[in-house]
């Protein structure tokens, strides 16, 4: 970085020139004050504007976005995925609402190794599901904080089912590269590869049975866990070899609500979703780097080592000792672990898990909502990897998730080990900012898998640390450690990825450092960040989706 940038950090502000520089500067972020929103899709986006305009909260907003993201971007959520929130109240309270799911009630250890000579947990296919959580945490963020009813929010998207949403270049390309999997399943076949063919963009994809699903649902949640919904998947799960029961089905209606995670940030509150989320992570490495970032030229090799570091080191915490129902998690958070991990991260004392490593995919998709009242909300929702476990509950429309195949480990003893009732662990996580007396300061949130924690940390970074404005943070360039500690991933090579935006002189230092690094394309890290800000003079919101997808802020 040039002096002259280095020296306009000393504020803890970036210039524009410095944003030019790595490639993020252009357009402005979205400016409004009655209500705002920002997702990866435009029809997302435009549903929850539409409620805000008729005088609904951020609620109901996100709930209709929901929705309809699940016919906008099918591959990456649906009504057979998982869902996180979080939910600042205009009084300041923080809520956070889980939708994860248990796998099945006869998934002890020795059905995969020694029923099925397994080595893992199939990535693929009914072995793959977990039961379905999204709906829960929809409904108790519907009967929490919600004014419309939930048909009224989700009937624009089961009419947009029924008439089918236009297949998008992104859903073509998922499509495409899942082909074979998806052919093999009557369900999604019918839907995605109409006629046999992947679709061209722009054709219609209508989904009768999921439009009727999703009126049945809004209509009584609870059915998608206990009626006949339920059965339908135990049934189909179980005629496929896959030991549910159906009392599994009925504790996963049971959502996962309470008071969210809080660490402290530059001053801020960063409030943070609760496990089976790694939301810890990224509080974890906002406390290795609080006062250390913000002394250091914004996005110089020294920051990205720092931040890069403090990642590589609470995954190999996670995977030491975390599982969905234990709390490791909180001990990491004291000062004392903290001091010490400061101490690890500068002797470079970093270990990687040592396991068998299997393919890499995944998909999910996020959104962010603030309306005039101050209400906010947070939401992430998925299948796991792209189209889930690429199988569909028949008649219903629902394609299913594969997030106990992606989260849950097959290895003896390990609090992450698959067993009944115990929820994988989860990429997901959800966070806002707030500061004096509660106030509002941002909220965001990115897709991206295990590279989720690491780019809300440096998402944090980029607002709290340097001041960015919410289009600059979501599209400064990205870098990524991997493997993670996701359970398809696990005992790869370590490297560090970074786009080519960061610059040769910058990814130079950088091997210099140790790290392996991999150069990807100037937009390639994935992603698909969103953020909206509120301006501390005016009171504006400001807000930008990630350029890396489709994606747009709106306003009211």
């Amino acid at each position: 970085m040039p002096a002259d940038s280095a020296a306009s950090l000393a504020s803890g502000r970036v210039e524009a020139g410095t944003v030019a520089e790595l490639g993020c500067q252009g357009r402005g972020p979205t400016v409004g004050y009655g209500g705002m929103v920002s997702s990866s899709h435009p029809a997302v986006s435009r549903a929850g504007i539409a409620v805000l305009e008729a005088g609904g909260n951020a609620a109901d907003a996100a709930l209709a976005m929901a929705a309809m993201s699940w016919l906008a971007l099918p591959g990456q959520c649906g009504v057979g995925g998982d869902a996180f929130v979080l939910l600042r109240r205009p009084d300041g309270t923080v809520v956070s609402y889980g939708g994860s799911g248990f796998g099945p009630d006869g998934g002890e250890p020795g059905f995969y190794r020694d029923g099925r000579g397994l080595a893992a947990v199939p990535l693929e296919g009914p072995l793959a599901v977990a039961v379905p959580g999204a709906v829960a945490a929809l409904a108790a963020l519907h009967a929490g904080a919600a004014s419309w009813d939930l048909p009224r929010l989700w009937e624009p998207a089961a009419a947009a089912a029924e008439r089918g949403m236009p297949c998008t270049y992104k859903t073509r390309d998922d499509i495409a590269e899942r082909r074979d999997a998806l052919s093999r399943d009557p369900g999604t076949a019918a839907v995605y590869l109409p006629g046999g063919s992947v679709p061209a963009v722009g054709t219609p994809l209508p989904q009768a049975d999921l439009a009727a699903t999703l009126r049945r649902v809004a209509a009584d949640p609870a059915s998608f866990y206990s009626g006949e919904l339920a059965e339908r998947a135990v049934s189909a799960l179980a005629a496929a070899g896959a030991p549910f029961s159906g009392d599994e089905w009925a504790a996963t209606g049971e959502p996962l609500v309470s008071a969210a995670l809080a660490g402290r940030y530059q001053g801020a509150t960063v409030h943070q979703t609760p496990p089976p989320t790694p939301g810890w992570m990224v509080l974890q490495q906002a406390g290795l780097n609080d006062g250390r970032l913000s002394e250091l030229p914004w996005m110089s090799a020294e920051a990205v080592h720092l931040a890069a570091s403090a990642a590589r080191l609470a995954f190999a915490d996670r995977y030491a000792g975390c599982g969905a129902d234990n709390d490791h998690w909180a001990g990491l958070l004291a000062p004392a672990a903290l001091a010490a991990a400061r101490g690890r991260v500068a002797a470079g004392d970093l270990p990687a898990p040592a396991v068998p490593a299997v393919p890499v995919d995944g998909d999910t998709t996020s959104m962010v909502v603030v309306d005039g009242e101050g209400m906010a909300v947070s939401l992430i929702h998925s299948l796991a990897f792209t189209f889930g476990a690429r199988i569909t509950v028949p008649g219903t429309g629902v394609v299913l998730n594969n997030r106990l195949g992606r989260g849950a480990y097959l290895i003896d003893g390990h609090p992450n080990e698959v067993r009944p009732r115990r929820r994988p662990l989860h990429t997901l996580n959800a966070w806002l900012v707030t500061g004096a007396a509660g106030k509002l300061l941002h909220v965001g949130n990115t897709p991206g898998g295990d590279g989720q924690v690491q780019w809300n940390a440096q998402l944090l970074s980029h607002l709290l640390d340097h001041g960015l404005d919410p289009a600059a943070a979501v599209a400064a360039p990205r870098f990524t450690v991997h493997p993670g500690s996701d359970a398809d991933v696990l005992g790869q090579p370590p490297e560090l990825r970074v786009e080519s935006r960061l610059g040769t002189e910058r990814i130079g230092a950088l091997r210099g450092m140790g790290h392996a690094v991999t150069v990807q394309s100037p937009w390639g890290a994935g992603g698909s960040a969103q953020v909206i800000s509120v301006d501390g003079a005016t009171g504006a919101l400001l807000g930008a989706a990630d350029p890396r997808q489709d994606g747009v802020a709106l306003s009211v």
